[in-house]
């Protein structure tokens, strides 16, 4: 409904306040509701203010201290004080473009002080230095400001493509990073796996030959105490002969073995046997106080 009057008598809608005048001066407020007036004392309505919170969009151009230049966008809610309506019918003409002006001079004295990071980082700083500004100034002509929101902060294109291959080289940074500790920890785990197998290779290697000598050992004594007249060296070159024997049969039953052959023959076998009885002699008198 809009706000209607007639000479005698006039409507104030609700969330409206109305502003009487006699004789060209200013008489009272006239809340919501029906009104009735006395042309013949000079009484009338002048104007009907509306109570309501009112939004501004403001786009401002400037630039920060890195030297960007950015495009702010500020929204900001206003109202009319009911009890101060006639400053606000009689001082200003048009508020919208007094607020713009305000907005437009602290922006552009706070955000040069800022570089475009800090002005991201601090957009609610400079949102409520816009607030206190327009509270003092505006109060005086019947106005409140209930909000100002800084609801974007637009770069340059430039800049902007700039600031996202800045970021993606960082990220790539960090993950050639990332990624150089991993390698590093992986080739660290293999190096002990690999140190770890070969300590237990040979720790296997040594029970293994261990086993072999204790068995060897146990054959001969056994072998001498049974068989009056052999000597351990005999047992040793039987046992050596018998072994070759064994493992030339194993290769003649394996037909997918590829084997190569050197000159070898009994003979062979006890230039070994010879070979193992001194080692097995130097490594008992090694151990000998």
């Amino acid at each position: 409904m809009g706000n209607t009057w007639f000479g005698v008598a006039a409507c104030v809608d609700q969330a409206s306040i109305g502003v009487v005048e006699k004789w060209g001066r200013f008489y009272g407020l006239a809340p919501p509701g029906l009104h009735f007036f006395n042309p013949l004392a000079g009484e009338c309505l002048a104007g009907v203010l509306s109570t309501r919170v009112r939004s501004l969009d403001v786009r401002i151009e400037t630039k920060t201290k890195d030297n960007v230049f950015v495009q702010l966008l500020c929204s900001i809610q206003y109202r009319v004080i009911k009890e101060n309506a006639d400053d606000a019918f009689y001082e200003l003409h048009n508020p919208k473009e007094q607020i713009q002006a305000y907005v437009f001079d602290v922006v552009r004295a706070l955000v040069p002080r800022l570089t475009i990071d800090e002005l991201f980082e601090q957009k609610g700083e400079v949102a409520k230095s816009v607030l206190d500004e327009l509270e003092k100034v505006m109060g005086a002509y019947g106005y409140s400001i209930e909000h100002i929101l800084l609801v974007d902060i637009i770069p340059d294109a430039a800049v902007r493509r700039a600031m996202n291959e800045i970021n993606a080289a960082q990220k790539l940074q960090l993950a050639s990073v990332y990624k150089g500790e991993a390698e590093k920890v992986l080739l660290v785990k293999k190096a002990e796996a690999e140190a770890e197998a070969k300590y237990l290779g040979g720790i296997g290697v040594a029970k293994q030959r261990q086993a072999i000598t204790d068995g060897l050992r146990e054959n001969i004594l056994n072998f001498s105490h049974k068989v009056e007249g052999t000597s351990a060296r005999e047992v040793m070159d039987l046992i050596m002969v018998t072994q070759y024997f064994d493992t030339i049969k194993d290769l003649g039953n394996s037909s997918k073995n590829t084997t190569v052959f050197i000159p070898h023959g009994p003979g062979h076998v006890r230039d070994i046997s010879e070979q193992i009885r001194n080692g097995m002699m130097e490594a008992a008198s090694g151990q000998a106080p």
